[in-house]
């Protein structure tokens, strides 16, 4: 009796004569190498994908701690009228990236939102008061401080997350705020007064990290509605300083405006980098590499630029570095918890 084999193979079962099916060996290869390449090529893929992320993360965060060498080629300036010339052409550059990103739909929708747009002014206030605070900073001869106040910035977050969201602090954390505290007495004490740029620095970039949480809108956005919600500001401080005989129009050569403008660049290109690295890096490794931005202003204020740095100082740093330590470990050693909220999206650190 013959069979239909069509049939057979929809019913799932076999006529009395006919034989037994014998898989083809061969085809039975072929369908485990194609299961091989695939699970090789999605590794591969995810392999690739992360380097291109830690590429990206050490391509930004070193732009942004080698900005302070940017930045000291600007001394002769005003700090403030530089952050108001930084502030418009940022606008500026940003506005042709929304353009190109076709997102000004997006934008215009957030910020017809009062809440949003109430929370992007004042991360635009944060921002400009931590960018103008390592401005004058850098003119002025203490860029380590800046390395201090960016060192600081996660116990700041652990901080304002503790007392401000409620959140509850492990022993580790409870340990690192006691230590972050030490290191403040230690380095008041080593300057012979408070280190307020670096409380500055810290305290507002834990802030506008914290704020950047309720911000529904992606790094980039986000800095474009900052820098044109600041962008009539910061025109109005360049037209009243214009007048003065110090002013960057007064005095600038031709190579400092060629700085100058390209200061709306040079605050976003290391965002967008930031960006490629945010979508394809888990955040325990990119709030670790983040700490390459404190490390070369450290580097460059003291073995650069000769800041001081007596032992004393030195006591005051390690507190700070033995603090961020037990909240490293606080954060990697329960690998079964979700990861903490707190990190947050950098707009620029310098």
């Amino acid at each position: 009796m013959l069979c239909l084999g069509d049939r057979v193979q929809r019913q799932g079962h076999d006529c009395d004569d006919r034989q037994p099916h014998v898989p083809d060996v061969a085809n039975v290869v072929g369908d485990v190498a194609d299961i091989s390449v695939g699970s090789t090529a999605v590794h591969g893929d995810a392999h690739h994908e992360t380097a291109v992320g830690v590429r990206a993360a050490v391509a930004a965060y070193s732009l942004w701690g080698f900005l302070t060498i940017y930045w000291k080629q600007l001394t002769g300036f005003d700090p403030f009228e530089l952050i108001a010339w930084r502030i418009a052409c940022a606008a500026a550059v940003m506005a042709v990236i929304v353009t190109v990103r076709h997102r000004w739909g997006a934008l215009r929708t957030a910020m017809r939102n009062r809440a949003i747009l109430m929370r992007l002014t004042i991360a635009a206030l944060l921002i400009t008061a931590n960018w103008t605070a390592y401005v004058w900073a850098v003119v002025n001869d203490r860029i380590i401080e800046t390395a201090l106040g960016y060192f600081m910035a996660p116990l700041f977050i652990m901080l304002f997350g503790v007392t401000l969201l409620g959140e509850p602090a492990s022993k580790l954390q409870r340990l690192a705020l006691a230590l972050g505290a030490l290191a403040v007495v230690e380095l008041t004490v080593s300057y012979g007064r408070l280190p307020f740029i670096a409380l500055i620095i810290s305290s507002s970039w834990a802030l506008y990290g914290l704020l950047k949480r309720r911000v529904p809108l992606s790094p980039v956005e986000s800095l474009a509605g900052e820098t044109l919600v600041l962008a009539l500001p910061a025109l109005a401080v360049l037209v009243a300083t214009s007048g003065a005989s110090d002013s960057i129009p007064a005095t600038a050569t031709g190579a400092d405006w060629v700085l100058v403008a390209l200061t709306g660049l040079v605050t976003a290109v290391p965002l967008l980098l930031f960006a490629v690295a945010a979508q394809r890096l888990p955040f325990t490794l990119l709030g670790a590499l983040q700490y390459l931005i404190p490390t070369i202003n450290l580097g460059l204020g003291w073995l650069v630029y000769d800041e001081p740095m007596p032992a004393d100082r030195i006591v005051g740093f390690a507190l700070v570095w033995m603090a961020l330590i037990a909240v490293t470990i606080d954060q990697v050693r329960p690998p079964a918890r979700a990861l903490r909220d707190v990190g947050f999206t950098p707009t620029g650190g310098g």
